[in-house]
């Protein structure tokens, strides 16, 4: 009875795990794409609805205290389940256009999805070493799921090889402070008194296989590669849900297994939070790749919420999770317009060039890009102006002024490569005859609606914070 107990409780996980099995038998016995497709959305959707409730409910622990349910845990999985949904609504128009498409894909993502439930909702090492294991290894496949294309095959590649030796250093870490703490609960290896240069060093692996995979520097080394050679809205998945899950997870390790540490470990948190922004910002002020742009943005906007995690607060803590949400709606659906851009032969659209003259040849895309694109960059009113704000300002409160001012600079920095895409649509004329085709019904209404919340939510944003508030 505790058992089906706590399943209940654990319910947008369970679905998720049932959903890709399902999806799975699907794809075995040859089911067409559509039938697949809307499995997909179907079981996610109840999934992420039951996840909202759940932002309601007492936080409590599952499973002989190996998981959280509500609190920041359930957050964390509303978070990865927008972005999973969101993302499968993008794959079907995608994947069909370019002539890629596999059934197995979406139940790897939905088996990355639940890979990255648990990571975000562990509250014991080894649950939070089987969900990051789960979720890199399904991204791993997904890195090369087109497998005509060679530049894909080299980013999974790359992904897998040193994806694999960041997890020697997250093992090595697990087994270090195991044999600090003699535990791996993180309520028991926050118990710790005494911490030694074992617990120190348990501690310092951990974070290094952390700090690769949400991209920070200077442990960034695959974002750029792997980002450019995936299928886009893969890398969108990536980029948002994958990231989400990593941070999520490190605020409860933060929270429940360091508290009592902040002092130490936040110095190294604004160290690599500087580098992080600096380096980011700065690589991506020359990209001439729209992917790789982002690519790098991305490692920048990791540098962001690096100075919210470092702020060691209650206030950083949920600045970080605003943050999350609102990076996973602008981020997907900038690769959304960009994976439409991109599917069309006859030029390579991924290329800053080609976007010339684009805005006036489909002017809706090229608006909604503008608006993800003004997000990312901070402009206010939108929804990314908020979540800067809010990480800023943890961290003065948290007396990190210096941090906060490197931070604004740098943000300040990026509005140029993000401006410049802009520029090129609507500034420059057209280099090329590129006509792109009508895109379907849906792949458009999905990619309104995330430039609909980018501002709504933007101008209302204690919508989020009032919920994040009760936490």
């Amino acid at each position: 009875m505790e058992l089906l107990h706590d399943i209940n409780l654990y319910l947008p996980g369970t679905i998720i795990a049932i959903a890709g099995l399902v999806v799975m038998m699907l794809s075995a016995f040859n089911a067409d794409h559509k039938t697949v497709y809307w499995t997909s959305i179907l079981f996610t959707a109840v999934a992420l609805v039951r996840s909202f409730a759940d932002l309601f409910v007492t936080q409590t622990e599952v499973f002989h205290n190996m998981a959280a349910v509500g609190g920041i845990a359930s957050f964390g999985t509303f978070i990865i389940l927008t972005g999973t949904l969101f993302t499968l609504l993008l794959c079907y128009d995608y994947f069909e256009k370019v002539g890629n498409y596999h059934s197995e894909v979406y139940a790897i993502i939905l088996f990355a999805t639940v890979g990255m439930v648990v990571l975000a909702t562990a509250t014991n090492l080894v649950t939070v070493f089987l969900g990051l294991e789960t979720m890199s290894i399904a991204l791993y496949v997904l890195a090369g799921v087109v497998k005509s294309d060679k530049r894909g095959i080299e980013a999974a590649l790359k992904y897998f090889l040193l994806g694999a030796f960041s997890t020697g250093f997250f093992l090595y870490g697990i087994a270090l402070l195991y044999g600090a703490a003699g535990s791996t609960s993180l309520a028991d290896i926050g118990a710790v008194t005494e911490k030694g240069l074992i617990y120190w060093a348990g501690v310092s692996l951990l974070l290094t296989g952390f700090f690769f995979k949400v991209s920070a520097v200077p442990f960034h080394m695959w974002t750029p590669d792997v980002y450019q050679g995936s299928a886009t809205p893969i890398t969108g998945y990536m980029a948002t849900a994958a990231k989400s899950a990593g941070f999520i997870s490190l605020i409860l390790i933060l929270s429940r297994a360091l508290d009592t540490s902040v002092e130490q470990w936040s110095e190294v948190f604004k160290v690599i939070a500087v580098l992080t922004m600096v380096f980011g910002n700065i690589i991506a002020l020359v990209q001439t790749n729209v992917k790789r742009m982002l690519a790098y943005s991305s490692i920048a906007h990791a540098g962001y919420i690096l100075v919210g995690l470092a702020a060691g607060t209650p206030e950083g803590y949920t600045a970080v999770q605003f943050y999350l949400f609102a990076y996973t709606l602008m981020n997907i659906g900038a690769f959304g317009v960009i994976a439409y851009y991109e599917r069309y032969k006859g030029a390579d659209l991924t290329e800053l060039d080609n976007y010339a003259g684009l805005g006036f040849e489909k002017p809706l895309m090229a608006v909604v890009l503008s608006i993800f694109l003004f997000s990312l960059a901070g402009i206010p009113p939108l929804l990314g102006f908020a979540g800067k704000y809010l990480v800023f300002a943890a961290a003065v409160q948290a007396d990190m002024i210096l941090l906060a001012v490197i931070g604004v600079l740098t943000s300040a920095a990026a509005a140029f490569y993000y401006l410049r895409v802009m520029v090129y649509l609507f500034m420059k004329p057209a280099v090329k005859d590129i006509k792109l085709a009508p895109v379907g019904g849906i792949y458009t209404s999905v990619i309104v609606i995330l430039a609909l919340l980018t501002v709504v939510l933007g101008v209302m944003p204690w919508t989020i914070a009032d919920i994040l508030a009760t936490f």
